[in-house]
């Protein structure tokens, strides 16, 4: 009988213990685990000067100072959240809603160096943008192989007269460079200029552009975390994964390029209209200088 009584002892104390721990813990929306406040995690990135294209409405963007209490945003809660054990803010997309010059859906961040978008940068001020990322999730294709994601870019934009000059209905210039995760490497893509004697005119619109053979890092990435700089000067952008290998472009329709104004974009980029795929990227990082 002492016996028995010592064994049910026992088990009412692990119940309770158990009850506890489970009691301290918490899930937030997403179903990122959450111990308690001193091991609740954040990402190191400043959303004040970001806003957010969703893919939901026409699409929907989220800019500051909405964008700062993501958190509590009932719209972006299901796109943008918290990693709160490593420390990420995941981006979260499939196909819906995509943006006027697009038939593919994101949740990517858009630079903006004053609130409305309309001051960017050039090649001759030049630009960096350093993240610390991973894709956590993706979704495959009909032969089994991962869906590609745009996980960094640099965009271009004409000025109000540049866009008036050429009869343009908005301010839409090409995006001089795309960053893939591909099949766990990371893919680079850039443009090149398909008549070398266009004049400045000609070479501000979306067609007088092609898209490059592209370049394949050898590393292989996975899902595991990584870094991705890049650096944007004047004729030049340096793409540096891992602080250690590196890839540059640098030639004459580059430095023609400096008509163009750009912003940084990062986030998650489905290059799918796949039924049923999806994307999660993850970002740990993520800061821009000029």
């Amino acid at each position: 009988m002492l016996k028995i009584t010592h064994i049910y002892k026992t088990f009412i104390f692990q119940f309770l213990l158990m009850f506890i721990l489970i009691s301290v813990s918490c899930n937030d929306n997403n179903g990122d685990e959450i111990i308690t406040d001193k091991e609740y995690k954040l990402p190191i990135i400043d959303l004040s000067h970001w806003k957010v294209t969703l893919p939901v409405g026409k699409p929907t963007e989220v800019y500051p100072p909405e964008i700062l209490n993501y958190a509590n945003n009932e719209t972006l809660k299901p796109y943008m959240y918290n990693d709160s054990i490593n420390g990420a803010l995941v981006f979260y997309t499939y196909p819906g809603a995509s943006t006027a010059n697009s038939s593919y859906s994101r949740t990517e961040l858009r630079e903006l160096m004053n609130p409305d978008g309309k001051i960017n940068w050039t090649f001759a001020q030049g630009g960096k943008i350093k993240g610390i990322l991973s894709v956590s999730e993706v979704s495959k294709d009909s032969n089994g192989d991962f869906h590609r994601i745009i996980v960094m870019q640099i965009h271009g934009r004409l000025t109000d007269e540049q866009r008036d000059l050429i009869g343009a209905k908005d301010n839409n210039a090409p995006p001089i460079l795309k960053i893939y995760w591909y099949k766990g490497y990371i893919r680079v893509k850039s443009k090149y200029l398909k008549n070398k004697d266009a004049t400045d005119d000609e070479l501000l619109h979306v067609e007088a552009w092609g898209d490059d053979e592209g370049f394949n890092f050898e590393e292989y990435i996975g899902f595991a975390p990584f870094s991705l700089e890049v650096i944007a000067s004047s004729g030049k952008m340096e793409i540096i994964l891992n602080e250690k290998n590196t890839y540059i472009i640098e030639n004459d329709d580059i430095k023609k390029w400096g008509v163009f104004e750009n912003y940084f974009k990062a986030g998650n980029y489905l290059t799918t209209k796949d039924e049923g795929s999806f994307a999660r990227v993850k970002y740990f990082e993520l800061e821009v200088e000029h």
